[in-house]
């Protein structure tokens, strides 16, 4: 994991080149949605999650740093965190949210520092 909330870390397999959006995104019990977009910003990195259905379409803003793995053959992004835990993030609007330093300090104060 990344030492920064906000950075993708060392040996997630994440590459700065790679479009992730579109991958499945599973939680450490399951499926919780696709990645809608992404940004590899220094120190404010991120992808935002349209969780679907399963929690009636609220799309959730997951910092870099909650990512243990990119698949990128099965385009699957794993994340360190349960489908409850991201279910009662803070929700993302992103007519609202993006470039929204309160939010970010919210959703970083959320999720608290990367698991090891």
């Amino acid at each position: 994991m990344s030492d920064n909330i906000w950075g993708y870390g060392a040996t997630s397999g994440y590459q700065a080149e790679a479009d992730v959006t579109g991958y499945k995104v599973e939680a450490t019990d399951g499926h919780i949605g696709k990645v809608d977009k992404h940004s590899d910003e220094v120190g404010a990195a991120y992808l935002v999650v349209d969780t679907g259905v399963w929690i009636f379409g609220k799309s959730v803003l997951l910092p870099a740093g909650t990512i243990t793995t990119v698949d990128h053959e099965n385009r699957t992004v794993f994340v360190a965190r349960s489908k409850d835990e991201i279910k009662d993030a803070p929700e993302f609007d992103k007519d609202k949210h993006p470039g929204d330093a309160g939010y970010h300090q919210q959703v970083g104060g959320y999720y608290g520092s990367p698991l090891d």
